[in-house]
């Protein structure tokens, strides 16, 4: 059973920095599509970046793109989130995902739910 655990939420003033984890288990993730999401308070949920497990693609939302990067470790089972330059709109439940199928374009314009979803984390980003 695949279960996603993220990690490295917290409260950081604006133009700090933060680090989220997500680490994999169950499954073989070697093929997978992996990515972030969030959630502020009464918004959508909103597409932050995803990568292709095998190395061949990473995406990121406008919003965050030349502030936030993915990265993933060497076994293919951990997904970070390097947030650089936060702003307090960037406050808001992150959420790791995981999806089997390969299809990156598809999972970040949200027009598939992904398959597995981590807990959240929360960011808070004081002015």
């Amino acid at each position: 059973q695949v279960q996603l655990a993220e990690s490295g939420g917290g409260v950081v003033q604006a133009g700090g920095s933060l680090r989220l984890a997500c680490a994999a288990s169950g499954g073989n993730f070697g093929n997978y599509v992996m990515g972030w999401f969030r959630q502020a308070p009464g918004k959508e949920r909103e597409f932050v970046g995803a990568t292709r497990m095998a190395g061949d693609g990473t995406y990121y939302s406008e919003s965050v793109k030349g502030r936030f990067a993915i990265s993933t470790d060497t076994a293919k089972t951990t997904i970070y989130l390097q947030m650089n330059r936060l702003k307090p709109d960037d406050t808001a439940v992150y959420y790791c995902a995981a999806d089997s199928r390969g299809w990156l374009i598809a999972f970040t314009q949200q027009r598939i739910d992904p398959q597995h979803w981590g807990q959240g984390t929360l960011v808070t980003v004081a002015s």
